[in-house]
């Protein structure tokens, strides 16, 4: 009987190896099959350069033109964005910054002195520049000035919308026609920052120096890449958010009225008045940036609420300003900013690229107005921003819908959930609360 038990023993030993040998030949198969298929989502061996990974911010160089004069004034536009050691790229100076050595890594963007000298062509430049320096697993090239700000994670995420793969120039126009008119209206101006994808960048590399001697008359550097970008074939890809912020004055308006897009970027800050009315310009930018850092795909996204007792409508532009009107205003005309600036040059009528409304003295249309002041510490998905009176409206009340006076308002509370925005249905839900001074 001994012998009979050992071998069946053996026999099903036997068989366990046989399973085991054929499971392990076939999971090394489809590992086989897997490395070597020519399929897109299967060509890469690591998250940090799979094409169908989502894309993140390892995925984006910045390349920064900059000049080494102004560097000093300018750096807090760029240090309110950056993440060192996470962020990617360049600042590309027109000459070494003996000035400013030893270089502030910790905090800064390393920097290049750009290959060329003409300002006209250097950001052209600045795009192969940063691509021979930087290749492995980038997706997006995006190119910006010294005084450019961008929200990094709204623009991760718009541009995880394209396919990297193919060509994309991606950017926006000026909000100014003159500027337009001259740079012409397919160009993505660089001031607001635009992104090109990686297959776009490599194909610009090859002939970059002989496009540039052909449009070297062009209006500026802009100008000369859209030009060598339209020789491919490719035509400017528009997002709203990205906002050269050709205006001048108080810029208020137009940034209560922010397109229902998210904010990828603003530009031309130290030249317009300071956003919030009661902080210089640099404190301003850093009062922004902390909305953007609580919730920054609904930063500017404007909300209209309507409170039917009073006749009141309130439009949000969320982390920025709270408007009160004496009454009902539909969307689609508060979705039109109020014209408190000016245009960045003169010679067109209308100056503007978008519909505006101009500033009323009548209490039926005129808002009262309150900026983001302050908020609590983000509680079971959500986050409530505060928002303060700065002055006093100084006009009767609305007579045509009730007489309810909103004078004696001094602050708004708006409750809104943290999360993902969805399309066009990225409204706040209209949760306010309205503390009385």
């Amino acid at each position: 009987m001994a012998p009979s038990n050992s071998t069946a023993i053996h026999q099903k030993l036997r068989c366990r190896f046989y399973k085991l040998f054929v499971l392990s030949a076939l999971l090394l198969y489809i590992i086989i099959y897997i490395v070597t298929s020519n399929h897109p989502c299967c060509q890469s061996s690591t998250l940090f350069t799979d094409p169908c990974f989502p894309t993140n911010i390892t995925h984006l160089v910045f390349g920064i033109s900059a000049s080494s004069n102004t560097w000093n004034d300018k750096k807090h536009y760029v240090e309110s964005w950056w993440r060192p050691n996470i962020t990617r790229g360049f600042l590309f100076l027109d000459r070494p910054p003996t000035e400013h050595l030893p270089w502030p890594s910790a905090v800064d963007p390393p920097f290049k002195v750009s290959e060329g000298h003409d300002n006209g062509v250097r950001m052209a430049r600045a795009v192969v520049e940063a691509f021979r320096a930087e290749k492995r697993g980038v997706r997006w090239y995006v190119m910006a000035e010294d005084d450019t700000v961008f929200f990094v994670n709204n623009l991760v995420e718009v541009l995880g919308k394209y396919d990297h793969r193919k060509y994309y120039y991606v950017g926006m126009n000026s909000e100014c026609i003159v500027a337009n008119w001259e740079g012409g209206f397919g160009m993505g101006f660089g001031g607001g920052g635009y992104a090109l994808s990686y297959p776009l960048v490599e194909a610009l590399a090859e002939n970059l120096d002989l496009c540039i001697r052909r449009y070297e008359y062009g209006y500026g550097s802009g100008h000369v890449l859209q030009s060598c970008v339209a020789d491919l074939g490719v035509s400017l890809t528009l997002e709203k958010g990205f906002h050269q912020i050709d205006l001048r004055g108080d810029i208020s308006g137009f940034l209560s009225s922010h397109p229902q897009s998210p904010i990828l970027s603003l530009h031309h800050l130290d030249t317009a008045n300071p956003i919030f009315p009661s902080l210089n310009r640099h404190d301003s930018l850093n009062h922004l940036m902390k909305a953007a850092q609580a919730d920054e795909p609904r930063l500017l996204q404007q909300t209209n609420c309507y409170h039917k007792p009073t006749n009141w409508t309130f439009s949000i532009s969320w982390g920025y300003s709270a408007h009160i009107y004496e009454s009902i205003f539909p969307p689609s005309i508060l979705q039109r900013p109020i014209e408190t600036f000016l245009p960045w040059k003169k010679g067109a009528m209308p100056p503007f690229v978008f519909n505006t409304r101009l500033p009323s003295k009548h209490p039926c249309e005129a808002p009262h107005v309150f900026f983001f002041d302050s908020m609590e510490e983000p509680i079971g998905g959500r986050v409530i921003t505060r928002y303060v009176r700065r002055w006093q409206r100084q006009l009767p009340a609305c007579s045509e819908s009730g007489n309810y006076s909103a004078d004696h308002i001094s602050k708004i509370h708006v409750v809104s959930p943290i999360g993902k925005l969805d399309g066009v249905s990225n409204s706040l839900s209209c949760f306010t609360n309205v503390v009385l001074g």
